[in-house]
C-alpha cells in the first residue's frame, strides 16, 4: 500500500511549484494568483524504490490574515487525517509568520511526522541564517530546498521516506477483501454500509483505520469476512462547495488506496455526474476492482426500458471503464444488496486470476490471425510473447518487434480478445509493452 504524502503551507509559498517539481509536469496551474490550484490534487511519486502518493491540500484565497489562519487550519486537518507524512512548507523570504507558528502547534500536537521545508533558498550560502530562524517552529530540523530551481529536493525526499512505516509486511497478512466505497455526499454509502451490518447483525467496533482515520468496518457474510472502507465522514460542513468536493476527493484516493475493490455509489434519482466520473476514474487510475452501485433504485419510477436506460446513460459517461460491473441497490429497502457480496467475490476472483502462459499465446496468435497488427513505413509490428507478470490488477507484458508500432488500438483489440476469453469482469487490466530485437 502507497504512503500518502500532503503539502500544508501558506498562500504563495511555492506548494504548486514544488508539487509540480517532484510530479515532473505542470499539474498544477501555476500562476501569480494565490488559490488557483484547481486541478490536480494528487500524483504518484517514485523516489529511488519508493513510491508514494502526493497531495496538495489546496490554494487558500487571502482575504484577511484570519481566513488564512483559518483555511490553513482546515488544510492541516485533512492532511494529518489523510497523510502518513505531512511536508509543512515556508517561506524564506517571508520569513517566520504568526500563522505558520500556530499552524506548526497543531501538526506537532498530530504526532504525525512533520517535514519542515523552507522553500526558495536559491543560494545556500546566502540564505542558511534565515533558514535557521525556522528552528523556533519547535517541529525539527528545516530543509532548505528551492522548488523553482530543484535544488535541495533529494535531502528532502529522503527525509519524507525515511517516515514511511516498515508496516507493510504485517498488512500482508491480513487476506480479508478490502472493499472502499466510495461517492458525492449524500449517496447513501454509510446507509448501505449499516444496511448490510444490520443484515448480519455483527457487532462491530469501529476501530479507526490504523494508519488513517477512514472508519474500517468488518462485515461477514456467508462465514467470509470482509472489510468496508466507508469514506463518508465529512468532518465538519465546509461552506465552500468546491471545497468538500476537494475534501472528499483527497478522501476518495486514501481509500481507494487501501482498497482491492471499490464500490462506486451513484444516485439513481441524479444519474451520473462529472463528479462520479472524477470519483470513479481515481480506483480506474489505480487498477482497482470496480462495481458501480446504482443507489436509492427504489424512488425511481420504472417501465421495462428503465434499467436498459440508466445503463446505457452510465456506461457512456464512464466509457473509459467497460469493464466495471453494475448493480441496482436501495439502501433503504435492502433490494439486492446480498447481490452485492456475490459481485465482490467475483470480481476478487477475476482480479487475482492467473493465465497460464501457454494459453495466453494461443489466445494471442488467434488474435493476430483475425486481425493484422499495425504497420508503419513496410516494417510490421510482431508479438513475439505475451505473458502475466502479476496480478491486482491482471499485469501483462507483451513482447514485440518495435515498441512504437504497437498503436494504443491494437493493444485495446489485444485486451478484448483476453478478456472474451476469461472473462477479467470487474477489473482493470494492464498492459506493458516490452521492446525485443529480432535476432533470427
Amino acid at each position: 500500500m502507497k504512503s500518502i504524502v500532503a503539502i500544508v503551507g501558506r498562500p504563495n509559498v511555492g506548494k504548486s511549484t514544488l508539487f509540480n517539481a517532484l510530479a515532473g509536469e505542470r499539474i498544477s496551474i501555476v500562476q501569480d494568483t494565490p488559490g488557483v490550484t484547481r486541478d490536480r490534487i494528487y500524483t504518484d511519486i517514485t523516489w529511488l524504490n519508493s513510491s508514494f502518493t502526493l497531495i496538495d491540500t489546496g490554494g487558500i484565497e487571502p482575504d484577511s490574515e484570519d481566513i488564512i489562519l483559518s483555511q490553513m487550519r482546515r488544510q492541516a486537518q485533512i492532511a494529518i487525517d489523510t497523510a502518513d507524512v505531512i511536508i509543512f512548507l515556508v517561506d524564506v523570504r517571508q520569513g517566520l509568520v504568526d500563522a505558520d507558528s500556530k499552524v506548526a502547534d497543531m501538526l506537532r500536537r498530530s504526532q504525525k511526522p512533520v517535514v519542515l521545508v523552507v522553500n526558495k533558498v536559491d543560494s545556500f550560502e546566502k540564505y542558511m541564517p534565515d533558514v535557521y530562524e525556522f528552528y523556533n517552529l519547535g517541529i525539527g530540523e528545516p530543509i532548505p530546498v528551492s522548488a523553482a530551481s530543484k535544488l535541495g529536493l533529494g535531502d528532502m525526499l529522503e527525509c519524507v521516506v525515511s517516515h514511511f512505516k516498515k508496516e507493510e509486511a504485517e498488512e500482508e497478512e491480513d487476506d480479508r477483501p478490502k472493499i472502499a466505497v466510495v461517492g458525492k455526499p449524500n449517496v447513501g454509502k454509510s446507509s448501505i454500509i449499516n444496511k448490510l451490518l444490520g443484515e448480519n447483525r455483527v457487532i462491530v467496533s469501529d476501530v479507526a483505520g490504523t494508519t488513517r482515520d477512514a472508519i474500517d468496518t468488518v462485515i461477514t457474510w456467508q462465514g467470509r469476512e470482509y472489510i468496508f472502507i466507508d469514506t463518508a465522514g465529512l468532518r465538519r460542513k465546509s461552506r465552500v462547495k468546491e471545497e468538500i468536493e476537494r475534501y472528499s476527493i483527497i478522501r476518495t484516493v486514501t481509500a481507494v488506496e487501501r482498497a482491492d475493490i471499490v464500490v462506486v455509489v451513484i444516485d439513481a434519482t441524479e444519474g451520473v455526474t462529472e463528479q462520479d466520473a472524477k470519483i470513479a476514474g481515481i480506483a480506474h487510475e489505480r487498477g482497482k476492482g470496480i462495481i458501480i452501485a446504482v443507489n436509492k433504485w427504489d424512488a425511481v419510477e420504472k417501465d421495462d426500458k428503465t434499467i436498459y436506460e440508466h445503463t446505457k446513460q452510465i456506461r457512456n459517461t464512464l466509457a473509459y471503464m467497460p469493464y466495471a460491473e453494475m448493480i441496482f441497490i436501495s439502501a433503504e429497502t435492502g433490494q439486492r444488496l446480498s447481490k452485492l457480496f456475490e459481485k465482490i467475490d467475483m470480481v476478487i476472483q477475476n482480479q487475482t486470476l492467473r493465465v497460464a502462459t501457454g494459453v495466453l499465446n494461443e489466445i494471442i496468435s488467434e488474435a493476430v490471425a483475425l486481425q493484422q497488427p499495425p504497420s508503419d513505413k513496410g516494417k510490421r509490428l510482431k508479438i513475439y510473447y505475451i505473458t502475466q507478470a502479476a496480478v491486482k490488477p491482471p499485469t501483462f507484458v507483451i513482447f514485440v518487434n518495435d515498441k512504437k508500432l504497437m498503436h494504443f488500438s491494437y493493444v485495446r483489440y489485444l485486451e478484448n480478445q483476453i478478456r472474451e476469453a476469461f472473462g477479467f469482469r470487474g477489473t482493470s487490466l494492464k498492459f506493458f509493452i516490452r521492446e525485443r530485437k529480432d535476432n533470427h
